[in-house]
Parts: structure tokens; C-alpha cells; sequence
């Protein structure tokens, strides 16, 4: 709500009320991961997802705190490869499953969507927030974006906006289809040749101090 917060997107969503909430216990766990499945599922049945141009799925997470960039990354990722050990529906047919492809985007329920993690020691200032959390946010909304001509014009002034709050915008950012955003989803600045922990692993978060 910060009149300076670069996300025009998520601003309009909260404007709307346009956004469903989810408040879950330790993020990586048995117990926040079928809470988790349990509301996904209903935001993904929901008029708001629906009926909105633009709309997001916020779960908050009140454990572990204070993680670094690289302790956040990996839980993010331990997170949704338990959500989609757990998901019995096809992959969204419209993006790919593989994290290494440039159309690749997480699906659960057989609905693609875009993440954006957060969380207090983020590098970059739109991602700061006190508690983990994960924003899911329905591809097919971009698309529809795209298709009407609004997402360039959306997109630069996003990326001004963030020039204006931290002098840079996201390094990781890209367009969908010129490399994976699976890159794009912890917020940290990722080497060339990092791949994605995912689909494989299991277990509870490492960092769950």
C-alpha cells in the first residue's frame, strides 16, 4: 500500500480486493503444504480468479525467519516440490514442466501460475516483507495482458517505478519465453548456470531454526 511500492499489478489486486490469504504455520511442512493445497485449490475455483483482470493468491508463512537469500531459495523450492508431489492434476498444458525451459511456469490443479517469493532480507526492496511468502499469480492473466496490448506499457512502468525505489531493476527479469522464470521466483541474483531444485527432493525445511 506504500504509494513508492513498484508493482502496479499487485497494487491494483489489493485495490480490488482483488486476492485471496493464507496464513500457514512452517513453510516446507506436511501441515502448511495441505493447508496450502487446500486454499489453492479454492482461490483456483473462486470468482476472484475468475472474474478479475488481475488477481493473486498471497500465503504467509510465519516460520523460519530471518533467512538469507540462499536459505529462502531453498525452501521456496522444497515448498512447491511438495505441493506438486501432492498435486494429482496434469501440468497447465499452455506452459512447460521442465524449470530449464524458457516456457516453463509452476502449475498446480492444472493452473499455471507466475511466483513471486518474498521475504525480510530480500536484495531487492519489492520483495521485502517481515514474514516468508509466496504470491501466485495466474499466467494466464499475463497472457491476457499481452493479448490486449496493455503488457508493455504495464511492464515499463513497473521497471521505471523500480528504478525509482532502487536505482536498478531486477537483474533476473525477462520476458516469458527467453529463459525460464523459474530464475525469477526467490528474488536473488542467480549465476548463468543455476538450475532449479525441482522436481525432485523432499523433507522437511533445513532451516526451520
Amino acid at each position: 500500500m506504500r504509494p513508492e511500492f513498484s508493482c502496479l499489478g499487485a497494487k491494483a489486486a489489493v485495490n480490488e480486493k482483488a486476492y485471496r490469504f493464507a496464513a500457514c504455520d512452517m513453510m516446507g511442512t506436511k501441515g502448511s503444504t495441505r493447508q496450502l493445497s487446500r486454499d489453492l485449490r479454492y482461490f483456483i475455483r473462486s470468482d476472484t480468479m475468475r472474474r478479475n483482470e488481475l488477481s493473486s493468491f498471497v500465503a504467509v508463512f510465519r516460520r523460519p525467519l530471518e533467512l538469507t537469500e540462499r536459505e529462502f531459495e531453498t525452501c521456496l523450492w522444497l515448498q512447491l516440490r511438495q505441493l506438486h508431489h501432492i498435486d494429482r492434476a496434469n501440468w497447465d498444458p499452455q506452459v512447460s514442466s521442465d524449470p530449464h525451459d524458457s516456457h516453463f511456469s509452476f502449475s498446480f490443479a492444472g493452473q499455471a501460475f507466475y511466483v513471486v517469493g518474498m521475504h525480510a532480507n530480500s536484495s531487492r526492496i519489492a520483495r521485502r516483507f517481515p514474514w516468508p511468502t509466496l504470491v501466485f499469480n495466474p499466467h494466464a492473466q499475463f497472457e491476457r495482458l499481452r493479448n490486449g496490448g496493455k503488457w508493455k506499457r504495464m511492464q515499463q512502468a513497473i521497471r521505471a517505478r523500480d528504478i525509482a525505489l532502487q536505482g536498478s531493476i531486477n537483474p533476473m527479469l525477462s520476458d516469458f519465453g527467453e529463459e525460464s522464470e523459474a530464475r525469477q521466483y526467490s528474488g536473488r541474483a542467480v549465476p548463468d548456470d543455476w538450475q532449479a531444485p525441482f522436481p525432485n527432493a523432499s523433507g522437511n525445511c533445513p532451516f526451520a531454526h
